[in-house]
């Protein structure tokens, strides 16, 4: 790569950086995760960096490539996540609390509802696409879009309950 496309994926690169993380966070549940997927859509762009004409598609690029891995990886039986009684981490206090728990308690509910589901969800409601775009970076039909919507929410509503209530009042 030449020092001007090298210097262009750069500020991509800084620009991006963080929106892609808190996506892939979003659709996987975990920081640590999500850093690993970030950077492997990032290194897959920066190998296909040449090919890729539009300046306009480089976003859609990115969150296709995330996305596809994310999914991916959720399928590997060795990398699902394993339940515990209690978690090592302390309640949040002070006036932020609600605010951090009603965030917990939607990222705790996107976790359990399956890896298409959650992307979809993700995509629509968080990313803001429309029907169509998230076809596009899912590599799906917009009936299957629609049809993983109409399921992840319903999903989400089941595992919610009760908290959804506190979700709305939030909002």
């Amino acid at each position: 790569m030449d020092d001007a496309a090298e210097r262009a994926f750069a500020e991509y690169f800084r620009a991006r950086r963080d929106a892609v993380r808190r996506t892939a966070f979003l659709l996987c549940g975990d920081w640590h995760r999500a850093d690993d997927h970030a950077q492997s859509a990032f290194v897959a762009l920066h190998r296909h960096w040449h090919r890729i004409r539009d300046p306009q598609a480089l976003d859609a690029w990115v969150r296709r490539t995330l996305v596809r891995a994310v999914v991916d990886e959720s399928r590997r039986p060795w990398r699902r996540e394993r339940p515990v009684e209690t978690t090592p981490d302390r309640a949040a206090t002070g006036p932020s609390a609600d605010g951090v728990a009603t965030r917990t308690a939607l990222v705790d509910a996107l976790r359990a509802v399956p890896a298409r589901q959650r992307a979809v969800l993700v995509l629509r409601y968080l990313e803001g696409l429309d029907v169509a775009a998230t076809a596009e970076a899912l590599g799906c039909s917009t009936g299957t879009v629609k049809s993983q919507t109409a399921h992840g929410l319903a999903a989400l509503r089941a595992i919610l309950g009760d908290a959804l209530d506190d979700l709305r009042a939030a909002g």
